[in-house]
């Protein structure tokens, strides 16, 4: 395959961010807007020219002649640090199933972004600075999948969190944008170090940073540190772990989620990118291409499964008592990464012919894939809602269903994907994962399926509340809503339509495992109970929220407490200032700071207080005048003569 179209894929977002970020100001919006659009969708064809070549054109560099297996292709490595013979760092181009899905992915999203973009934020301040960050992003995410290596990785990994840093802070002359901004930046960046560690420890065994020589042989990866342990765990769980804490952070799983919700500051088109095809699913991906390595070490993945169970659940009860549908939204990103988080962690174990290595990892990649299509749906049609009442809050909200029916089809669209009714594309890659969950054990599938009845509640509990519920006097507000202009709408109707065939793609002849193909195969029992159980929530929510009515105040008097925790996310937030503030700012660096002030910089300033007054003191003698110099001699000799006369008495 000719490497131009590899190298323009990642080429032409970095280009158009340095042209929009240098020369940006000299243009127009509507130029700027255009040609960031364009340049994206360029990226689109050859992005997805570059997947149906892989897929489906049969070539010996991507398909092995006499075994027929898709192979891992290497489009072009350049060597940039060498350390030893082995151990270096190259910035290449990885072509394989997952990274050609990513390609597919990113690039989607990241258009519909860019073209919904020219409508929702038409006339705001900065536009042409918003175009050059979102290609950044772009750039980043692109050049995150398709490293070689997993140095290289972290750079772009790096990047992709000061892309998001400009971004969720767009708005910089808002506090709680600038706020949100920094608490992402400084959440990941901690999240980061372990995974630079735990990058230095894997290397510094295996003498590489190579993804295919470290995947290809695993076995070869946990001979290379064999014996190796520390406090009682081995050196290869240690490095998994901490390369997976990084993944923690980007992905925003307990308890590192705390930025993730107040990354809703950004512009909402921002918040479709980040949830559904960039940032939070980096976590996801970077456990999907280590995977080969990860079941090898039973602990490490065992640790992802309770991680990612623990959130989704904390997640969805918490989706249930928001007010601000971006971050119910938020809420519902969060618990639908850690489903795809705990279906790689539960791959490495279980019971039964149903339970191998192939289920749980194809199940979590189908799920990214359909979920990054129907959250960049939900969200991009939250933009619309915000950009026709100018409110993210639903009690401003009701009725909308008769304004705006675009929006109102379109999201109900997603709605239904995300609550896995058949069928939509959620339903498919949903189930596939509540199978490898009861697969790995009867309580994971159980706690896993009541978590996905808690999505469908919120959602359809959302969707009342936004275009049922009551219906206020717009006309009083002077402001009749409607449904946003063709470029905001046109976004939503194809990715609505994205959501209802997608399941349907025979997705595991294309992202395959261990070389194999991996065929969709829905238990009846498990597929039917989830979706008995997905229906009884939304009737659920449809009894409490389709009319305005006492039911919902009637459970959260009769909950109060629970209610409380929801609403105020269990309180995490208050728990890190509580930390921060009270434990590590007041408690350990003010003492740290007065002993610094008082006693080091106090002995520091008394030793030049001493210093100095006896350099005042010495002074004299270097006056430069002979005479004194000479009387300062004499009294010294006469001294010497007088000390040396006594000593010889």
């Amino acid at each position: 395959m000719d490497v131009t179209s590899p190298i323009l894929i990642l080429a032409i977002p970095l280009a158009m961010f340095l042209v929009l970020g240098i020369a940006g100001c000299k243009m127009s919006h509507k130029l700027a807007g255009w040609l960031g659009t364009l340049g994206m969708g360029t990226v689109l064809v050859l992005a997805y020219s570059t997947a149906f070549t892989y897929f489906f054109s049969g070539s010996p560099e991507f398909i092995d002649a006499a075994t027929g297996e898709r192979l891992q292709a290497v489009l072009f490595n350049y060597d940039w640090l060498q350390f030893t013979d082995s151990l270096k760092i190259s910035l290449g181009f990885l072509l394989d199933p997952i990274s050609a899905m990513m390609l597919v992915v990113i690039t989607t999203i990241s258009f519909m972004v860019h073209l919904y973009s020219l409508g929702y934020m038409h006339g705001e301040k900065g536009f042409q600075r918003y175009y050059a960050f979102l290609s950044l992003f772009s750039f980043s995410m692109l050049g995150l999948v398709v490293a070689t290596n997993i140095f290289q990785m972290y750079i772009f990994w790096e990047l992709v969190g000061a892309s998001s840093y400009l971004l969720i802070g767009f708005y910089y002359t808002k506090h709680s944008a600038v706020s949100a901004s920094k608490k992402a930046f400084i959440v990941t960046r901690f999240a980061d170090l372990g995974f630079l560690i735990g990058i230095l420890i894997l290397s510094y065994y295996t003498k590489t940073f190579d993804f295919i020589t470290m995947t290809s042989d695993p076995t070869w990866v946990l001979g290379t540190t064999a014996g190796a342990t520390f406090m009682g765990g081995s050196v290869l769980t240690w490095a998994l772990v901490l390369i997976f804490t990084g993944g923690m952070g980007k992905s925003a799983m307990m308890p590192l989620h705390i930025w993730l919700p107040d990354a809703m500051e950004g512009p909402t088109p921002v918040s479709a990118l980040i949830h559904a095809a960039t940032m939070v699913v980096a976590g996801v991906f970077l456990v999907a291409r280590m995977f080969p390595v990860y079941i090898m070490e039973q602990c490490a993945t065992d640790f992802i499964v309770v991680i990612g169970a623990a959130t989704a659940l904390y997640a969805a009860m918490v989706a249930c008592a928001q007010i601000d549908i971006k971050r119910v939204l938020a809420f519902s990103t969060i618990s639908q990464i850690a489903f795809m988080m705990v279906s790689l962690g539960v791959a490495s174990a279980g019971s039964g012919e149903v339970c191998h290595h192939g289920l749980g990892y194809m199940a979590s990649m189908f799920h990214l894939f359909t979920h990054a299509m129907f959250k960049a749906l939900l969200f991009l049609g939250a933009g619309a809602l915000i950009h026709a009442v100018h409110s993210n809050d639903y009690t401003a909200m009701g009725g909308l269903r008769k304004y705006m029916p675009i929006a109102r089809w379109t999201f109900l669209v997603g709605c239904l994907a995300i609550a896995g009714i058949p069928p939509f594309s959620g339903f498919f890659s949903k189930d596939e994962i509540l199978s490898a969950a009861f697969a790995y054990s009867p309580f994971m599938g159980v706690w896993m399926t009541a978590v996905a009845g808690l999505t469908a509640f919120y959602m359809f509990r959302l969707y009342y509340l936004i275009f049922h519920w009551n219906n206020p006097d717009y006309q009083a507000h002077g402001h009749v809503p409607h449904d946003a202009p063709w470029t905001m709408s046109l976004p939503l109707i194809l990715l609505a339509l994205v959501s209802c065939v997608a399941g349907f793609i025979p997705f595991g002849h294309f992202v395959t495992w261990d070389r194999m193909p991996y065929d969709i195969h829905l238990d009846p029992t498990i597929a039917c109970t989830s979706v008995a159980v997905a229906v009884a929530s939304i009737a659920l929510a449809t009894v409490m929220y389709r009319k305005e009515n006492a039911l919902p105040a009637k459970m959260r008097a009769a909950l109060p407490a629970l209610w409380r925790w929801c609403n105020r996310r269990f309180y995490w937030d208050e728990l890190y200032l509580f930390v921060t503030h009270k434990i590590i700012f007041n408690s350990i660096c003010r003492p740290l700071a007065w002993f610094d002030r008082h006693i080091i910089d106090g002995t520091m300033d008394a030793l030049a207080y001493v210093t100095n007054r006896a350099s005042d003191a010495v002074k004299p003698l270097q006056s430069g005048q002979v005479q004194t110099y000479v009387w300062f001699y004499l009294i010294g000799a006469l001294l010497l003569g007088t000390i040396t006369a006594i000593c010889l008495i």
